[in-house]
């Protein structure tokens, strides 16, 4: 048999494989926060634009929610900036927040937006202030200073989600557009916020009731102490995972939102390695998956 020919067979299988998938999350919404490593990696940029057109393609709905982070810090670095961080939450004075709207609902939104469209897609970038896409409000905080006293921390303009407006998103949908969308809100007084990607991910999907979200990470997913990936985690299991210390760290709030999600009406909510080339078709169409699952029941 030529190669050719056994690359064909190959083929084919593959999609008679995807098939039951493709027929199960067709005309679904998928929110898929999109960050990390796979946002600086050019293969693994390629890879995710092309995954994405392809789930569009096959009749399933994207939506997908970007971070930017390392971007923020690479352009605060080249104009001679810093700013200081506190639990690992970025202080944003009005100057920082200026760089941040231009990195995220600019140069990353944009990038991202003429990614996928190279690639075939019909994407169009709008930020959470875009029509009120993303009502926001301050995000308070407090931590215990050296003395075992509570006291309040001041992050700037960095917030929560307040309400998300769904019409906007369901109008791109039925129209058969892409939406890529920066985590920034505005609050009722126009101010504006910065929020965390995975926070906006986890409540896009809920106000969508989506079939899944997908945190894309830089981590394989949740892990036992044997290094092992856990997943058909329900929220009973999380729960004890997190009192045990299996589940520790920067890694709660992660899982807290995908479980969030999941009690806020997502069918299922996946923490995936977005490490992984084409991760997200991966995830969708394959019994196995690459990574970590939550959902009500037991998969």
């Amino acid at each position: 048999m030529s190669l050719n020919l056994e690359q064909a067979k190959n083929t084919a299988e593959v999609l008679t494989t995807a098939l039951p998938y493709i027929q199960r999350f067709s005309s679904k919404v998928l929110v898929i926060k999109y960050g990390g490593n796979a946002m600086t990696d050019p293969e693994l940029e390629s890879s995710f634009a092309r995954d994405i057109v392809l789930l569009k393609t096959v009749g399933i709905h994207p939506v997908v929610v970007h971070g930017g982070g390392p971007q923020v810090d690479n352009i605060m670095n080249e104009m001679g900036r810093t700013s200081d961080r506190i639990d690992g939450m970025r202080v944003t004075n009005k100057s920082t927040m200026d760089v941040v709207e231009m990195v995220l609902g600019g140069s990353v939104n944009k990038s991202i937006v003429s990614l996928i469209n190279k690639h075939g897609g019909k994407a169009i970038g709008l930020t959470g202030k875009d029509a009120n896409l993303i009502k926001a409000k301050k995000l308070p905080m407090t931590r215990i200073d050296e003395h075992g006293n509570e006291e309040q921390v001041d992050l700037g303009y960095v917030g929560e989600v307040k309400s998300i407006d769904r019409s906007v998103i369901d109008l791109m949908i039925s129209s058969d557009f892409i939406p890529v969308i920066a985590p920034l809100g505005v609050d009722n007084d126009g101010k504006s916020y910065n929020i965390n990607a995975d926070l906006v991910a986890g409540k896009v999907a809920e106000a969508l009731q989506a079939e899944k979200l997908m945190l894309l990470s830089n981590i394989k997913g949740v892990m036992d102490k044997s290094g092992e990936v856990l997943t058909g985690l329900t929220p009973k299991k999380v729960d004890e995972l997190i009192a045990d210390g299996t589940i520790s760290g920067g890694m709660i709030p992660k899982v807290q939102c995908a479980l969030d999600a999941v009690k806020g009406g997502v069918k299922s909510s996946v923490i995936v390695d977005g490490r992984v080339p084409n991760a997200t078709l991966l995830e969708i169409f394959t019994n196995e998956g690459v990574g970590t699952m939550i959902s009500k029941e037991e998969n």
